[in-house]
């Protein structure tokens, strides 16, 4: 009889520890949706900021360009904070080891001073929340160079 009690009390301990895993999970994660939303946002606020940035000329008699860059970095730089604050990461795969997890290859590059099976470029960022990936980042990989 009282193996049977140790044994119940045993697998509701269980029960306990897996419900309150559960429950800290959806607390960490319950925002991957809407922060898959918001970075797509992100990525097209850096671009809009890049682009500003490549029109806007210090000897522009007309300063409204620049303001305007400036205003973007300023919201870019704020998001990223936002988005530091609540766990969500950019990576930033660019010299390191291919990984099927963070990545996902849509081109070869010839590898020209790096090692076949690193990222050699990134077409679009991919972002972590608390340490899980939410997008993978379009990366192409480096491999020798075929003669």
């Amino acid at each position: 009889l009282q193996e049977r009690y140790r044994k119940a009390l045993a697998d509701s301990e269980n029960v306990r520890r897996r419900t309150q895993k559960f429950v800290e999970d959806a607390k960490l994660f319950g925002i991957q949706s809407f922060c898959r939303d918001l970075v797509e946002v992100a990525d097209i606020l850096e671009k809009t900021a890049e682009s500003a940035a490549g029109q806007a000329e210090p000897s522009d008699p007309n300063p409204t360009l620049k303001k305007i860059y400036e205003g973007l970095s300023l919201i870019e730089a704020k998001l990223q904070s936002v988005f530091a604050k609540h766990g969500l990461q950019k990576m930033n795969p660019v010299g390191g080891r291919y990984d099927p997890y963070d990545h996902e290859i849509i081109c070869h590059v010839p590898a020209e001073g790096m090692q076949p099976g690193t990222v050699a470029l990134v077409t679009q960022d991919g972002y972590k929340l608390h340490g899980r990936t939410i997008r993978h980042a379009l990366v192409g990989v480096a491999v020798e160079a075929q003669e």
